[in-house]
């Protein structure tokens, strides 16, 4: 174990970020305006699960899509190029975390939640190993049902059937609209998630996804395509709020690419002794341990305000456990 804590529940792990789990500060009281800046400061200003997908948004608009007034009519090209633009990213980033973290061991075990490595030779998985499952689900699963949507709402755009604004003349909102990007999908899945832990629906569909007890990068968004549709119903909230193409790609990266540093296991990147970047979310790592709790993320706190908020630590597992046995007593 690489952190020492006197909690029973650090024992469980390889590393432990130690302390409590925070959430974000903006919705504690008494509000503490400069535990808020450190907050935002460090997501928005280093190398993390909204930085990343927000250059690789930038550069794809800007070098890869095709101009908006070619999609006004359904055609191979088009088509093709927003396809790419989801895959290719896809592939770079999990490929490459992979690569890094679990093919090279680049830094170890240091950082890394679980001790376990990925599984193989596992019938639970499809072609009995746990990376070409998350490999399929994610690049046949995810991106086909991220693209379609992605074809339908360019192709309305380029029609005149949603609001269309250009960052020139709404300059404020178009920046305003990038920075609640992120809120709005929290909250978006937060009631997906919920509705995906229904015992129907996970025995049918989430189960795909919580195949991976021990995650890794390409886990993030290894989903049944039923659950894809659900989750990737985000993109929708663009048919009424005024948006330019590059927020539809910047909300199409961050869906895709930030499951995949937060699933990737491990707290941070190291490289030498350098921490490069934030990757792995341990309130995410405690979902797929423990299940029934953290059903949201740490942007908006729905998990503390319903009572499925895990902190980390001893307590709050002995508290899920108890929570757990009274729903599958009903």
């Amino acid at each position: 174990m690489t952190d020492v804590s006197p909690d029973p529940e650090a024992a469980r792990w390889n590393y432990h970020p130690g302390g409590v789990v925070q959430l974000n500060p903006l919705f504690s009281r008494p509000l503490d305006l400069r535990a808020v800046w450190r907050w935002y400061q460090g997501a928005w200003f280093q190398v993390t699960a909204l930085t990343v997908p927000l250059v690789l948004a930038i550069v794809v608009w800007w070098a890869f899509l095709p101009a908006l007034e070619t999609m006004q009519a359904f055609q191979v090209g088009w088509m093709v190029q927003v396809w790419l633009a989801n895959l290719l990213p896809q592939i770079l980033v999990a490929g490459g975390l992979h690569w890094w973290l679990y093919s090279r061991k680049g830094q170890g075990k240091r950082k890394k939640f679980d001790a376990r490595d990925l599984a193989f030779s596992n019938g639970t998985f499809t072609f009995r190993s746990q990376l070409w499952d998350n490999v399929w689900w994610t690049l046949g699963s995810a991106i086909t049902v991220a693209t379609v949507y992605q074809w339908g709402l360019f192709w309305m755009m380029a029609n005149g059937y949603v609001p269309v604004i250009s960052f020139t003349e709404n300059p404020v909102w178009s920046v305003l609209w990038l920075f609640l990007i992120p809120a709005w999908s929290s909250f978006h899945y937060y009631w997906v998630h919920r509705l995906e832990h229904h015992p129907r629906l996970y025995a049918r569909v989430h189960a795909v996804h919580h195949r991976n007890v021990n995650i890794g990068p390409w886990t993030g968004i290894s989903n049944h395509w039923f659950e894809n549709a659900l989750y990737f119903s985000t993109y929708w909230i663009h048919l009424i709020v005024p948006s330019h193409p590059l927020h539809l790609m910047f909300h199409a990266m961050f869906q895709q690419i930030s499951p995949v540093m937060s699933h990737s296991g491990f707290e941070k990147v190291i490289v030498g002794d350098a921490e490069a970047a934030k990757s792995g979310d341990f309130f995410h790592q405690l979902h797929h341990r423990y299940f029934e709790c953290n059903y949201g993320t740490s942007e908006l706190p729905f998990d503390r305000w319903f009572g499925t908020f895990h902190d980390g630590s001893f307590a709050a597992t002995q508290r899920t456990r108890a929570h757990k046995k009274q729903m599958y007593s009903r």
